[in-house]
């Protein structure tokens, strides 16, 4: 039988200002390997980062593994673990009767990819002293300051967004 491989992922996701120049940092842990991912977008939002941090960390495994993923984005961690994401999607990315989900884009990508692997999200506090959240948070920022950002196709373009939900973020 084909165990699955245990992976850990710390991830973070950097914006400033908010809505403005923005990036992500990944560290995937796979025994002694080390891998380290990020990447800058000239306009997006906080949250944005934060959800495409953990996807590109999972985008990045080869196979299906056993993911322990750490974030200091509750809207990342609760957006999962306590099923939101889920209900969002369900109901046509409906948060309530008349309030759409925002990020539906993103949220769909992560659904599916959390179906691909065994995902536990872990929420860890920022800025306090994790060196993996710490290097995470240093390569979002440089990311979000470098030359030759990306652009955010489901921020920056609006056809990419067919409910015209645009996070301003927290």
């Amino acid at each position: 039988m084909n165990q699955k491989k245990n992976v850990t992922i710390y991830t973070d996701g950097a914006c400033s200002p908010n809505p403005g120049p923005g990036g992500y940092g990944v560290v995937l842990l796979y025994g002694e390997h080390r891998h380290e991912i990020s990447e800058g977008f000239r306009q997006t939002t906080n949250n944005r980062m934060e959800l495409l941090a953990p996807i590109k960390g999972l985008e990045a495994l080869n196979q299906s593994c056993r993911v322990t993923l750490h974030s200091d984005s509750r809207y990342v961690v609760d957006g999962i673990e306590k099923g939101w994401a889920k209900r969002w999607r369900k109901k046509g990315w409906m948060r309530t009767k008349k309030n759409r989900a925002i990020n539906p884009d993103l949220w769909a990508r992560l659904l599916d990819l959390c179906e691909q692997h065994e995902v536990e999200f872990k929420w860890v506090r920022g800025h306090s002293g994790d060196p993996e959240n710490e290097r995470c948070d240093h390569l979002a920022t440089e990311a979000s300051r470098g030359p030759n950002l990306s652009v955010d196709d489901g921020y920056e373009t609006p056809k990419s967004d067919p409910f015209n939900t645009r996070d301003s973020g927290p």
